[in-house]
């Protein structure tokens, strides 16, 4: 018990530093869709799908190969220095390669050249700090990361909030002061991306001790084995944001120029109300990663993989079923804008595809474990093929609907993909049988409060409740033993 209570600590501080956080990014958004037309915040929202692909580019799978080497290597400080100095260089050039060609790009992708140096800058930033986290993750320093991870989006927020709401008004109020000269008018998009910036930059500021005392050691021939572990999942982090952002790109791009950006806004505005459960995957797998490296050469590690993803799936069931019999409440609190509710009904599926991200994120961790990280990119790269394949099928006919249809495919295939290939790669005794009707029921549930019952809550509430006994019921046994050594 005392394995899983670490892995459940680590995990709770890092749900910390990832819920408070993405709670407080969230609440960017009813003040994005209050401030901002369904076009505009669409235009935000394809901008940072465009992000996600080069965060993937620029970290080139570099911050799993360092848990990995950091584990398995006797000169841990030569992992730490390499990885530090190659992140740094690589990053550096393309700063530098970037603004070069940033009309280039603003021309190909059809994102104004003002916002693409915003990105560039954002991006860079970002890409700086990827490795001293991950030492605040393998020094076990978890407070620490979570308070950084925090102070990063409170200062975002809190500058978004100032110039979107409170300089307008300073500058209508005091036209000739100095707050009130810096207001531009029409500039929303800037303002939020300006933020973006001030945080990234603060946040490198506290973390730049780890490159100012680095001794800039470089081993090549370490490097080298690092990048053939790191660049398939860099391919799988390509793939996967093919899988997670790339609809709203193809919806800009396929559906009417009238539309499409509007039609990206509803979408990814709704798309938000799986917060909860991209929280639960996200804090999970910061927590899961270090913990899976660190016992697999425990003799005991397969059945704990399959205890741990067991009781992962309980509680994502839980949350799917929470999530979904509340969406239309937790939408008055996100979405205050009634022009966006249009597009709820994609919320259950989204919610489900994270779930079957989360369980794949599980799953996957063979491929890791015996260094054949190729695989994983396989993978990702069947799903990432199905997302495109189904989006361009079901856009122009289906709209976000389609492109929703598309992310529980790609995500539910993998999830099946990797089952298999683990099955015969590094057998694990997973509970299906236990797994599966938690599942199965959850997702049954789900669909009669939703589809059948919706905003009924005199049959969503007791189908939670129906759940949460089925699962005392069969789990009473486990629960009655944590409560004993709590008492003891």
């Amino acid at each position: 018990m005392g394995l899983y209570k670490s892995l459940f600590k680590q995990t709770a501080i890092y749900g910390l530093a990832t819920v408070l956080p993405r709670m407080f990014s969230f609440l960017l958004v009813p003040l994005y869709t209050d401030l901002l037309p369904k076009a505009e915040y669409g235009k935000v929202s394809i901008i940072f799908a465009w992000m996600i692909f080069f965060n993937v580019i620029l970290a080139y799978g570099m911050e799993t190969a360092f848990f990995r080497f950091y584990n398995n290597e006797t000169n841990k400080k030569s992992v730490v220095e390499t990885t530090m100095v190659s992140i740094f260089w690589t990053s550096t050039c393309f700063l530098f390669v970037a603004l070069l060609f940033r009309n280039t790009l603003a021309q190909w992708s059809g994102i104004d050249a003002q916002y693409i140096t915003y990105m560039i800058w954002i991006l860079v930033l970002d890409a700086l700090v990827i490795i001293p986290f991950s030492k605040l993750r393998a020094y076990q320093k978890s407070m620490v990361y979570a308070g950084i991870k925090i102070g990063n989006v409170l200062i975002n927020l809190s500058l978004s909030v100032f110039f979107l709401l409170f300089l307008p008004k300073i500058a209508q109020s005091q036209p000739d002061g100095f707050l009130g000269s810096l207001y531009v008018e029409n500039f929303q998009i800037g303002y939020i991306f300006l933020a973006n910036i001030i945080a990234s930059l603060l946040t490198f500021v506290i973390l730049s001790p780890d490159y100012i005392l680095l001794k800039w050691k470089f081993d090549f021939a370490l490097w080298k084995r690092m990048m053939r572990y790191g660049l398939p999942i860099m391919v799988a982090g390509i793939a996967f944001a093919i899988n997670e952002q790339f609809d709203k790109i193809l919806l800009g791009r396929l559906l009417p120029a009238n539309i499409a950006e509007a039609e990206v806004g509803v979408y990814s505005a709704c798309y938000k109300l799986g917060l909860f459960m991209v929280l639960y995957r996200t804090a999970y797998t910061l927590g899961i990663e270090p913990f899976f490296f660190s016992h697999a050469a425990n003799t005991d590690a397969p059945q704990t993989y399959a205890t741990v993803t067991k009781y992962f799936v309980i509680f994502g069931s839980f949350i799917l079923l929470a999530v979904i019999v509340f969406a239309d409440i937790l939408k008055y609190f996100m979405i205050r804008d009634t022009s966006y509710w249009e597009a709820m009904k994609v919320v259950p599926l989204i919610i489900l595809a994270n779930f079957f991200l989360g369980i794949y994120t599980n799953l996957s961790v063979w491929y890791k474990l015996i260094d054949k990280t190729y695989i994983g990119a396989y993978i990702s790269i069947v799903g990432a093929i199905i997302t495109l394949v189904v989006n361009y099928l079901l856009i122009p006919t289906m709209s976000y609907y389609g492109s929703a249809i598309a992310t529980i495919a790609a995500y539910g295939s993998m999830m099946f993909i990797s089952y298999y290939l683990g099955n015969k790669y590094y057998p694990i005794p997973y509970d299906t049988k236990k797994i599966g009707g938690y599942l199965s029921l959850s997702v049954g549930f789900s669909a009669i409060s939703f589809y059948g019952f919706r905003e009924n809550y005199f049959v969503g509430i007791p189908l939670l409740l129906a759940f949460m006994y089925f699962i005392y019921y069969n789990e009473k046994e486990m629960l009655i033993r944590i409560l004993n050594r709590k008492n003891n």
